[in-house]
C-alpha cells in the first residue's frame, strides 16, 4: 500500500510547494536510488542478524522516515527524507518474500500466489487511502505510509516466528559478483529498462491528467491496481501455461510500449492518458509474476544474493526515469518524455532475447522438477 500511498498528490505537492514536476520527481529518484545502492548490502545484514531482525529495521526506518517527510515543508527536505525511507525499503522489500515461503505452509506455489495476491491488493488500495489523505492534506499520505509501516512492524515483530541466521555470512560485493552470471545481467538489464518506462508512467502521468483532487487521482490508480491484482494472480500463470515465459514477456513489453506512446500522442487529453494509465494495469501484473519467475529460474546464486544484485540493477532505472522525464518535458515537450519510456520498454525486448535460451533451459529444467527448487525467490 505504501508504494502508491503517495502518487495521488504530486501534483498537489508540484502546486502548494511551488516546485516543477522535476522537482518533486526528485522524491521517487532518491528513494529508488538510494534504495538500489542499498541493496547491495541487504545480503551482508541479513546473513548476520537473520531474516526477521533484517523486516524489523527496515519497517523501523519507513516509519520514522516516512513519518518525518510529512513533518518539513518544502520539496528538499522531504527528497531527504524519501531517502532514509528508501534504505528501509531495501532491507524490507529484499527479504518480505522469502520469509513468506518460508513460513507459508501451503508450499512453493501457494506462497507465491499469495505474495502476488497481497501485493496487487495494496497496490490497488494504496492510491486510494492516498487520495483521501492527500484531500485532507498532503501530509496525510506521508502519516499514512508511517501508519502502516508502524501496524506492519508489530505484526513482524509479534507474529513472525524467530528465523535462523544463515549458516553462511555473505561478503559485501557477493551481488556485484553475482552479476557475472549472464542470465541474471540479462534479467537485470531488462528490468532497469522496464523500470524506467514504468516509473515514467507512475511519478509523471499524474501531471497530464489534469486532476487536481488527489481522490479522483486515487480513483485512477485504484482501478489501474484492480487490474494488475487480478493479471498478476491469475492472468500470469495462464499466459505462462499457454505461451510460455519469454514470449509472454515479449508481447507484454510491446504491450506498454505501446500505451506510452499511445499516452504521447494524446498528451493533451486527459481522457486518453487515464484509460492508458489504466489499461497499463494488465502488462504491470504480467511483468510482476512472470518477471519474479524468470529471475528465480535463470539466477545461478543464493537467493538473498540475487535479490540484492537484481534490485540494485532495476532500482537505478526506477529511480533516474521520472526525474528524467520531468526534464526532458521542460527542455522539449510533455510528449516526449513518453515516447523516451516507450522506447525503454522496446529496447527492453532485445535485451530480453539475448537471454531466450538460459530462460527456457531454465524453465524447461523446472518443469521437468516442480518444486525441486528451495532456495529463497526474489521479487520482481
Amino acid at each position: 500500500m505504501g508504494i502508491g500511498l503517495v502518487d495521488p498528490i504530486l501534483p498537489v505537492l508540484a502546486e502548494e510547494l511551488a516546485a516543477t514536476p522535476a522537482q518533486v520527481s526528485l522524491l521517487f529518484t532518491s528513494y529508488l536510488v538510494v534504495t538500489a545502492v542499498a541493496m547491495i548490502g541487504v545480503g551482508w545484514v541479513s546473513s548476520r542478524i537473520g531474516a526477521k531482525w533484517t523486516l524489523v529495521l527496515g519497517l523501523v526506518l519507513i516509519v520514522v522516515f516516512a513519518g518525518l517527510a510529512g513533518t518539513v515543508d518544502g520539496v528538499d527536505g522531504i527528497v531527504g527524507f524519501r531517502a532514509g525511507w528508501g534504505l528501509g525499503n531495501a532491507l524490507f522489500i529484499s527479504t518480505s518474500l522469502a520469509v513468506i515461503v518460508g513460513s507459508a505452509t501451503s508450499g512453493f506455489a501457494g506462497a507465491i500466489i499469495l505474495y502476488e495476491t497481497a501485493l496487487g491488493l495494496g497496490i490497488a488500495v494504496g492510491p486510494l487511502l492516498g487520495g483521501v489523505l492527500g484531500g485532507i492534506s498532503w501530509r496525510g499520505p506521508f502519516f499514512g505510509v508511517s501508519a502502516l509501516m508502524a501496524i506492519a512492524l508489530v505484526a513482524t515483530l509479534v507474529f513472525l516466528p524467530p528465523t535462523p541466521k544463515p549458516e553462511k555470512k555473505v561478503t559485501l560485493l557477493a551481488p556485484l559478483a553475482a552479476l557475472r552470471h549472464r542470465g541474471l545481467l540479462t534479467m537485470g538489464i531488462m528490468a532497469l529498462l522496464y523500470n524506467w518506462g514504468f516509473f515514467t508512467l507512475l511519478g509523471y502521468a499524474p501531471y497530464p491528467m489534469g486532476l487536481h483532487d488527489p481522490l479522483q487521482l486515487g480513483w485512477v490508480f485504484f482501478a489501474w491496481g484492480i487490474l494488475v491484482a487480478i493479471f498478476a494472480v491469475w492472468g500470469a500463470p495462464w499466459a505462462q501455461r499457454r505461451f510460455g515465459t519469454a514470449p509472454t514477456l515479449y508481447v507484454n513489453l510491446l504491450g506498454l510500449g505501446a500505451l506510452l506512446a499511445v499516452i504521447g500522442l494524446g498528451v493533451s487529453s486527459p481522457t486518453v492518458v487515464i484509460v492508458a494509465v489504466i489499461l497499463s494495469g494488465i502488462f504491470v501484473g504480467l511483468n510482476n509474476t512472470l518477471t519474479t519467475q524468470a529471475v528465480m529460474l535463470v539466477s545461478p546464486v543464493e537467493r538473498p544474493i540475487a535479490s540484492s544484485a537484481y534490485g540494485f540493477v532495476r532500482f537505478i532505472g526506477g529511480g533516474l526515469a521520472p526525474f528524467a522525464a520531468g526534464k526532458i518535458a521542460e527542455a522539449t515537450d510533455q510528449s516526449v518524455a513518453f515516447y523516451v519510456g516507450a522506447a525503454a520498454f522496446l529496447i527492453a525486448i532485445p535485451v530480453l532475447a539475448s537471454g531466450h535460451r538460459l530462460i527456457t533451459a531454465a524453465e524447461s529444467a523446472e518443469a521437468v522438477e516442480p518444486g525441486a527448487s528451495t532456495s529463497e525467490p526474489v521479487h520482481a
